[in-house]
């Protein structure tokens, strides 16, 4: 028999919580042939949250709950669920509900036929008009300028066989982007199409503030190409180009015609714009020395502050409770 892990990311989902679980309960009935577990992670919520996993866990045993001492992000909450999983098969969906959980019944069909990868992929969505343009945008240049084998419309859903989980979990770094990690170790993804829902008000709205959507962005990008780094060095050469050009103007004008240019406006405006140009540059290094630092000082992507429904279930669990809490 094998051992299913569903990893979800909670952060102020109470609402969701209980119909989720009713769909999972649903689809582990629908697989009897497999052993489920249920890795609810609880990214730092402020609202109930966390009292409502642990009702689930009063009516089911299959609950396990891993709560984070603060909010650490959806991607280092995904990497603590994988820590904890001790599936042969480990998928990962968001709490809100706008990807069905039924969808998985087919991408375990895909793993037992010997896929490693099974992405749920996104053939369209119902969320509001800006923030599918600027997915759509995001993804035709992470597509463009990172992993050219990301899907046009992107995942965060998926199903991942226990080996990528372990490769996953070996590597150390902080402000990553999982989606990105799963595509750049190589595995050739099966891709399951599905449309995404709109997140219906009665389970609230979305904690993804304009913010975290910059830093999602950068994060992304810094992670996995060297495309802004490209730019900044282009920025300079063509800069110091024109510069050249200019200066070599000038001093032909001075000499050959007695030319005085008018000073102050000239200058201001090459000041303005080099000036700029170089914070702008400064700005791109600085976003990679940052991680970089982050990076040398070794914290941990995230902190446990207590795991619950994990003692009382068989040693693989125990298993994987020992490597979540242990992790550097």
């Amino acid at each position: 028999m094998n051992r299913v892990s569903i990893v979800v990311p909670v952060y102020h989902s109470a609402r969701s919580l209980p119909e989720l679980m009713e769909r999972l309960a649903a689809l582990a009935d629908r697989n009897r042939q497999d052993e489920f577990e249920f890795v609810f992670v609880d990214d730092g919520s402020r609202d109930n949250s966390f009292e409502v996993l642990k009702e689930l866990l009063s009516k089911d045993e299959r609950v396990r709950i891993v709560k984070l001492s603060r909010n650490f992000g959806s991607n280092p909450a995904i990497i603590a669920g994988l820590a904890a999983a001790s599936g042969d098969a480990v998928a990962a969906i968001a709490a809100d509900l706008q990807d069905p959980p039924e969808l998985i019944h087919d991408m375990l069909a895909h793993w037992r036929d010997g896929a490693k990868v099974v992405l749920a992929v996104r053939e369209g969505r119902d969320d509001p008009g800006l923030v599918s343009v600027l997915s759509s945008v995001f993804y035709r240049l992470f597509r463009r300028f990172a992993i050219a084998s990301m899907p046009p419309g992107g995942f965060d859903f998926f199903l991942l066989d226990q080996q990528v989980c372990d490769l996953i979990g070996r590597i150390r770094e902080t402000n990553t982007y999982v989606m990105g990690l799963i595509l750049w170790l190589g595995f050739e993804p099966v891709q399951v199409p599905y449309r995404r829902g709109p997140r219906l008000t009665r389970y609230g709205r979305s904690m993804w503030s304009t913010s975290r959507r910059i830093k999602y962005f950068i994060d992304s990008f810094v992670a996995f190409s060297y495309f802004p780094i490209r730019i900044a060095s282009v920025l300079g050469l063509v800069l110091s180009f024109l510069g050249l050009v200019y200066a070599v103007i000038v001093v032909s004008l001075r000499i050959f015609k007695g030319y005085q240019p008018e000073g102050w406006a000239s200058l201001m405006v090459v000041v303005l714009v080099v000036s700029g140009v170089q914070l702008f540059i400064m700005g791109i290094l600085g976003e990679y020395l940052w991680r970089t630092l982050d990076v040398a000082r070794r914290r941990p992507q995230f902190v446990v502050e207590r795991v619950l429904g994990f003692r009382n279930a068989d040693s693989g669990t125990a298993a994987s409770e020992a490597r979540l809490t242990t992790r550097p």
